[in-house]
This record gives structure tokens, sequence and C-alpha cells, in this order.
């Protein structure tokens, strides 16, 4: 089984800010997390990333808000 992209999309929140949601079922769990998803979920505004949950292999489930790390919680696609 390849990485199956299920969702991307990208939403205009005003005039200078966008969220942005991929998320892709892959065949093992992507290193540091133990579930079948990999994804980002993004807030940049005026071209600048304010918040952003993701799971970079070998970092796992984290979230970042301006330029701290910090450790999240998956609870599902859902919820995310």
């Amino acid at each position: 089984m390849k990485a199956i992209l299920l969702l991307r999309n990208r939403f205009a929140v005003s005039d200078n800010a966008f969220v942005e949601i991929a998320v892709w079922e892959v065949p093992n769990p992507v290193r540091g997390s133990n579930h079948r998803y990999k994804y980002r979920l993004a807030l940049v505004v005026d071209e600048r990333c304010l918040m952003r949950y993701d799971n970079e292999a070998g970092k796992g489930d984290h979230k970042h808000i301006s330029e701290r790390e910090v450790d999240y919680a998956f609870a599902g696609i859902e919820r995310l």
C-alpha cells in the first residue's frame, strides 16, 4: 500500500491569512507516531506560519506556535 491523499484544502481566513490542511493515510505509522496518518494543518498570516500541527518523521505528533515546538496528543482526523 502506498500513501493515499485523503484531504488537501486551503481556506482563506482574510485577505492576508489562510488555513491549509493535508492528510494522507500511510501503510505504517510515521516514525514517532502510533497511527496511520501523515498530516499537516497550518495557519499562515502575512506569509508567516503562526501555528502548525504535524507529525514530521522522527518527531511524532507536535505543534508549532511561531518558533516554539510542543507535543500534541493526536486524537484523530476529525479532532484535528
